[in-house]
């Protein structure tokens, strides 16, 4: 019989593009996400509902062979800030506990590059699986929330349940519906409401690398293990210089410092406390970019055959994206 594959939060920009994989495959695919799915294809099994949702939970893990857990509140600001707690730290305890009951092959948990560096201690120059922190040193809530997360799949694992556990790094690619801060970044840098950049280095990865590199976990990962899903390191200023020479858009030159970003950022939450809309820089974001964020992927790609995409690629296919969804004004 065909395996049915479950992946939670399936609408969002890696789970979109995991889901189309599977189907590749020739799996059975079922979605289990707030808002639905659509532009999947058409015998995608569709479960409306929250994973906090016990009911809704249970119908959608019924009868799968393998779970995807990647539903998430991805953003580093939230008016809210404890539904970062409810949904990806306590939402992942309803899914690793209705697993649990189901019985699953294997479980693969979405985890984050974000949780694999303090904003406090000293940091190594390169950071991979084998760092160890504690949640105080996470910069904010969403990070907190991940963290605790991650450590109840570990803690899953070690108790008998058959889990995975994978910590992608920056995506970026075409299909971003949902605008994750990644995708927002660029988009600042190339319409002009950046003026300005903190110069710091972070890890980038094309989007669909990162929804290969679960369906490898699943095949190839060892149980209760941590793999980064990376791509390229890279500093602020050679990224600048590579989406202008991409885009043919001017870039920002200006360098601020980090004690300037850091209290703009402060303002601009205050400001979103009224605007209610999200701010440009969050407090988080600028704390995670204080220290390069510069990731090993070797063991990804080691043990699991990991691609490595080259970041021209997929910054151009999202540049092509942006143009045909028409996020970007066209050049005078």
């Amino acid at each position: 019989m065909t395996r049915l594959s479950l992946v939670t939060g399936g609408a969002g920009f890696v789970g979109r593009h995991l889901v189309r994989l599977l189907h590749e495959r020739g799996e059975r695919v079922r979605v289990l996400d707030l808002a639905g799915a659509p532009g999947l294809p058409p015998d995608v099994e569709i479960v409306i509902g929250s994973i906090l949702d016990d009911g809704k939970l249970r119908q959608a893990m019924a009868g799968a062979g393998r779970v995807y857990h990647l539903a998430a509140n991805p953003n580093l600001w939230a008016r809210d800030p404890g539904t970062f707690m409810a949904t990806n730290y306590r939402g992942t305890q309803a899914v690793l506990a209705a697993a649990a009951a189901a019985n699953p092959e294997r479980i693969v948990y979405t985890s984050t590059e974000s949780i694999l560096k303090s904003y406090r201690r000293p940091i190594p120059d390169t950071l991979d699986e084998t760092v160890s922190w504690t949640v105080d040193d996470m910069p904010g809530p969403y990070c907190r929330s991940k963290f605790l997360a991650e450590q109840a799949a570990i803690a899953a694992a070690r108790n008998g349940l058959p889990v995975v556990i994978v910590n992608p790094t920056l995506p970026i690619g075409p299909g971003d519906s949902h605008l994750t801060p990644p995708t927002r970044m660029l988009l600042d840098f190339l319409s002009g409401r950046a003026p300005a950049y903190l110069d710091c280095v972070f890890n980038l990865v094309d989007v669909r690398t990162v929804a290969l590199g679960h369906i490898l976990a699943a095949d190839k990962g060892r149980i209760g293990e941590h793999y980064i899903l990376g791509g390229r390191n890279i500093a602020v200023p050679d990224l600048l210089q590579l989406l202008g020479k991409l885009s043919g858009r001017r870039m920002p030159s200006l360098r601020i410092p980090y004690w300037l970003a850091w209290s703009a950022a402060a303002v601009s939450e205050m400001t979103s406390l009224v605007t209610k809309r999200p701010p440009m820089a969050p407090l988080t974001g600028v704390r995670l970019a204080r220290t390069p964020m510069r990731f090993d992927s070797s063991k990804a790609i080691r043990e699991l055959g990991l691609p490595v995409t080259p970041l021209e690629a997929s910054l151009a296919d999202a540049l092509a994206w942006f143009a045909e969804q028409r996020l970007l004004r066209p050049l005078a």
